[in-house]
């Protein structure tokens, strides 16, 4: 769930009453999430309801690098940007009766990279730097979730090591500090 802050945003609400609604989409796709918007009503409680496009339609689908697992958004009012962790894949056409054993799931479901990425809009991501990647399929680094600490980026990940089950069964929480992660911005 995020606010948006820039008044030249088309989803922008002056009254700060609305917020997007940022989901992962279990599609068999990557890179794809859903966004709906929840408006605050008198009572406290939320509205939702789908954003309109300039044209008119719903708007759901968008473009989410690692849109199809858990991500976690956070927004730096220093630069005015937002920031997310998600997983990375990196091989999402092969053919699952070919994935090696160690591999969880379907091709999308590859788990040992942990991106981050930034956008003014969140909705158009850039690529900021690879925060931790596992060196085999079991060392997966998923499910983050991140703290702005001072000049610094807190990511705490769910983290496996060769010793996990799978990569989704794991057995470790790691903490990734990105020091300076504004100087990522280009």
């Amino acid at each position: 769930m995020v606010r948006l802050h820039d008044p030249d945003h088309y989803f922008y609400d002056p009254s700060g009453k609305t917020v997007l609604l940022m989901m992962r989409v279990n599609s068999g796709l990557t890179n794809v999430g859903a966004m709906l918007k929840g408006v605050e009503l008198p009572d406290g409680s939320l509205e939702i309801s789908p954003l309109k496009t300039p044209a008119g339609g719903d708007l759901f689908y968008f473009p989410l690098p690692g849109g199809h697992m858990k991500f976690h958004v956070v927004y730096d009012p220093v630069q005015k940007l937002y920031w997310m962790a998600a997983t990375q894949t990196t091989d999402t056409l092969r053919k699952w009766q070919r994935l090696p054993d160690s591999r969880f799931n379907l091709p999308y479901n590859e788990r040992n990279r942990m991106a981050l990425y930034f956008s003014a809009n969140c909705y158009d991501w850039c690529f900021a730097g690879m925060v931790a990647q596992g060196k085999h399929d079991k060392e997966s680094r998923h499910y983050a979730s991140l703290l702005i600490s001072g000049d610094d980026l807190l990511i705490a990940s769910r983290s496996g090591s060769e010793n996990s089950s799978t990569a989704h069964n794991v057995e470790l929480f790691t903490l990734h500090r990105v020091k300076d992660f504004r100087k990522l911005v280009y």
